[in-house]
C-alpha cells in the first residue's frame, strides 16, 4: 500500500497498539482516536458513550480500523460491567461508522473488530466464516458489534468484520495473564482440557489487518485464527514445552464457574474455527503453529 492516512479506533490496546506500530514504521500517517483533548495533529476527539465523532479529522482518510472496546476478560461479568462490553462496542462502531458514512469521500475500507465468539460453543466442529451464530452473551455482542457497521456498507465502502480468535500475546488479553502463571510453574489446562482454542499470533494478526486493508476483493467477516486449531490440553502442554516449565496443575470446571461465572462457559466452551477466506485469499501466516506462536510472544 502507498503512503496512506490510516485512523485507527482502539490504539492503546494489544493489537491497536501493534498495528500502529507496524504502520508506522512504513511510513503510513496513523491517526488515533481518543477520548481526551487531542495533544496533535495525529490525535482525533471521539466520546463512544455519547456516539459522538469529530468528523472533520477523519477527511482524507484511506482506511479506517475499528478496535475499540472494553477487555471481555478484564472483570467479571456483572449486569453493569456486559452493558460496558456491549456500549463500548456497540455505540461507538454506530458512531464512528455513521461518521465515515457521512464523509464526502469516504475511505477504501471500513475494517471493524469482532470476535470469534460470534459462532458460540461448536464442540469439536470446524466451523468458517458461513456458520450461523451461537448463543450466549458473547455471540449476540458479537452480532450486535457487526450489525453496527451496517451504514459503512451501505454507503458503498467496503467493510470487513475482523472475528478475531486468541491473540498469543504477552502483553494483553487471554495469553497475557496466562504467561506469567506458566513461567512461575503455575500452568495447567483448564476444565479437562478437550475443549478447542482458536488462537492466533500477534504477529499474524497484524498482518492479516494489513493483507485485508489492500485486498480490495475481500469485505464481510474474516476468521483471523491459525488454520489449526488446538485442544486446551494441547496448549497447555506446548506453553509447558517451550518454557520449560511443568504444567501439574488442572483448574477443575466447577471453580473456574465460582471464580469467573458467567465468563467460565466460554473459557469452558470450545471453538474449533479455521480462517477458510483469509488462507483463500493467499495470506500466509508467519506463526501458524502453537509453539512458534508462543516463542514469537517471548
Amino acid at each position: 500500500m502507498e503512503r496512506s492516512r490510516i485512523v485507527v479506533a482502539g490504539a492503546s490496546g494489544l493489537i491497536g497498539s501493534a498495528l500502529v506500530r507496524s504502520l508506522a514504521a512504513d511510513g503510513h500517517e496513523v491517526v488515533r482516536l481518543v477520548r481526551r483533548t487531542p495533544r496533535g495533529p495525529d490525535e482525533v476527539r471521539w466520546d463512544p458513550a455519547r456516539q459522538s465523532v469529530d468528523a472533520a479529522g477523519l477527511i482524507g482518510c484511506t482506511a479506517v480500523v475499528n478496535l475499540a472496546g472494553a477487555g471481555v476478560g478484564d472483570r467479571r461479568w456483572t449486569p453493569e460491567y456486559k452493558r460496558q462490553l456491549r456500549d463500548s462496542r456497540v455505540l461507538g462502531t454506530a458512531a464512528l461508522a455513521e461518521a465515515v458514512a457521512a464523509l464526502p469521500e469516504p475511505p477504501r475500507v471500513f475494517l471493524n473488530g469482532s470476535a470469534i465468539g460470534f459462532y458460540g460453543d461448536t464442540g469439536d466442529r470446524v466451523v468458517d466464516e458461513d456458520a450461523p451464530p451461537g448463543d450466549g452473551f458473547l455471540s449476540a455482542l458479537c452480532v450486535e458489534w457487526e450489525e453496527a457497521a451496517a451504514p459503512v456498507a451501505e454507503a458503498g465502502v467496503r467493510t470487513v468484520l475482523l472475528r478475531t480468535g486468541l491473540v498469543v500475546a504477552r502483553g494483553g488479553g487471554a495469553w497475557g495473564r496466562l504467561f506469567p502463571l506458566f513461567r512461575a510453574g503455575l500452568g495447567g489446562r483448564l476444565g479437562d482440557g478437550r475443549q478447542y482454542w482458536s488462537y492466533i499470533a500477534l504477529h499474524d494478526e497484524v498482518a492479516a489487518i494489513r493483507h485485508l486493508m489492500d485486498d480490495e476483493g475481500l469485505s464481510g467477516p474474516v476468521n483471523l485464527t491459525a488454520p489449526q486449531p488446538l485442544t486446551n490440553g494441547e496448549i497447555t502442554a506446548a506453553m509447558g514445552r517451550v518454557l520449560h516449565r511443568p504444567t501439574p496443575f488442572a483448574v477443575p470446571a466447577p471453580v473456574l464457574r465460582t471464580v469467573l461465572g458467567e465468563m467460565a462457559g466460554d473459557v469452558l466452551g470450545s471453538q474449533r474455527v479455521v480462517p477458510k477466506r483469509l488462507l483463500e485469499s493467499g495470506f500466509r501466516f508467519a506463526f501458524p503453529g502453537i509453539d512458534e506462536a508462543i516463542r514469537a510472544a517471548g
